[in-house]
């Protein structure tokens, strides 16, 4: 699976990176620079962030719908 993001995201993403390594290492940055260390963070780590995503997604939904069924079904007692 590709994750390729907006260009608008893209941008706001690579200024936010600009951003960081002026204030935090004192070492400014262009912004191609930028765009290859978020392509660089996407291609290694992105997959990785989407599945833990997706997983804690599925295990709220789930347990929606655990306490969806207690709301639906009547107590036999």
């Amino acid at each position: 699976m590709k994750i390729e993001l907006k260009d608008e995201r893209l941008k706001t993403l690579s200024e936010k990176v600009q951003v960081y390594f002026r204030n935090e290492h004192e070492d400014p940055i262009g912004e191609l620079k930028a765009s290859l260390i978020i392509d660089f963070f996407i291609k290694e780590l992105g997959a990785e962030i989407y599945n833990q995503a997706i997983s804690d997604a599925h295990d709220f939904m789930q347990d929606k719908l655990i306490d969806l069924e207690e709301i639906l079904y009547a107590s036999d007692k």
